[in-house]
């Protein structure tokens, strides 16, 4: 039963890692479509608050979303292959066009811009069934919008952080005599002891790798050392990696700015999380074996981090006390979700109104025709395709 639940793991998130475009929030509405309304692998409150989580600590939010439900459904296996299944294709896509097509623009695609109004009607879809059962009342539905609003008019690398523990607090005094909702388990099987070896190594690593770096003049440990760097200290999603990893690269030459910015364009064309930028790095920087070492370490902080962090969390957000600050938590998600929805979901895929006619289109096939999610992104770069060949 292991074994087909690992294969049953893998066979739908190497699916999602071949469709899922839109960058990080765009993938938590695909995520949201296929593992809660779908396949019912855990329900609205928990993947909320796994989401949440994804928020307070540093590194690629959808990934660390993904492994944790690999977790949940298959245990460390599980989440292993969640998060290769993801990722994977856009790895591969990106190594490949480090060797064979740099130079290669792939900005003026029709079916980039379709792919790009797909993610509209994903996220859109997520916000609405996300919001009915998270924000049901006047109080909560209040705190999404609130933080929506400051999201939208306070915009650092630490608003969502910020806000997040805001909604925490608020919900915490107005719900703490509330009779909270049974909260189901999210079956985490590691122990505390794992989880705070994992901890203790992603901090040990994070201390360790510069001076070793310093005492040893190897290429492959210098890369390492960048690359884990970038991905433990970024807050915010993958966009946020990109000027850290510019710094990491471009001025020691181990990259050069062109071809920075043409694995850039890149980069947005392939489905799966924008850290895979760093394999396209690494291979231009020391081949295959740089590509591999680059995604290996710019992910590995994204691992240690949700694998030392779920257990406690688990078991936290069953505390009542706890419960009533994720209501507020949880609300804000939603107001997270529709922050991100327009800026820069909306705002980079939306340009005329023929653009909204196939999001609105594309939107109906998901909520009301139940049409997968798969098809639709085939359907949208068709669409897109055919705005470019005829506008």
């Amino acid at each position: 039963m292991k074994t087909k639940h690992l294969l049953e793991i893998l066979a739908v998130s190497t699916r999602l890692g071949f469709t899922s475009f839109g960058g990080p929030i765009a993938h938590l509405g695909y995520f949201h479509n296929e593992y809660v309304n779908r396949r019912k692998w855990l329900d609205d409150k928990a993947y909320a608050d796994l989401v949440a989580l994804s928020q307070f600590i540093p590194g690629p939010a959808s990934s660390q979303v993904g492994i944790g439900i690999g977790l949940m459904r298959g245990g460390l296996l599980g989440a292993i292959v969640s998060f290769i299944g993801f990722t994977l294709p856009s790895v591969l896509a990106l190594m490949i066009f480090a060797f064979f097509l740099q130079g290669f623009d792939v900005s003026p695609a029709g079916w980039i811009h379709g792919l790009k109004i797909v993610a509209v009607a994903v996220v859109a879809h997520a916000i609405l069934g996300m919001g009915q059962k998270l924000a049901p009342d006047r109080t909560r539905a209040t705190i999404a919008i609130v933080t929506l609003i400051l999201l939208l008019l306070w915009q650092t690398v630490y608003s969502q952080v910020v806000l997040i523990l805001l909604a925490g607090v608020v919900g915490l005094f107005i719900y703490k005599g509330k009779k909270q909702d049974e909260t189901t388990d999210m079956n985490i099987s590691l122990s505390y002891r794992f989880a705070s070896i994992c901890l203790v190594l992603f901090f040990s690593l994070l201390a360790l790798l510069p001076l070793a770096r310093q005492l040893f003049s190897i290429e492959w440990l210098a890369l390492f050392d960048s690359f884990y760097r970038a991905g433990a200290l970024v807050f915010g999603g993958g966009h946020v990696v990109l000027p850290l990893l510019e710094r990491e690269v471009v001025p020691t030459g181990l990259v050069g700015a062109e071809d920075f910015l043409a694995g850039y364009g890149a980069a947005q064309a392939v489905p799966g999380p924008l850290f895979t930028f760093a394999s396209y790095l690494g291979t231009i920087a020391n081949g295959w074996v740089g590509g591999v070492i680059a995604t290996v370490a710019i992910f590995l902080p994204a691992f240690l981090l949700i694998l030392g962090t779920l257990p406690f969390w688990n078991v936290m957000r069953k505390n009542s006390k706890i419960q009533g600050a994720l209501f507020g938590v949880n609300a804000a998600v939603v107001g997270i979700l529709a922050a991100a929805f327009y800026n820069p979901i909306f705002t980079s895929a939306i340009d005329t109104s023929v653009d909204f006619a196939l999001a609105i289109g594309l939107f109906g096939l998901l909520v009301f025709w139940k049409v997968p999610a798969w098809m639709v992104v085939i359907i949208g770069a068709m669409g897109g395709t055919l705005i470019y060949l005829f506008t």
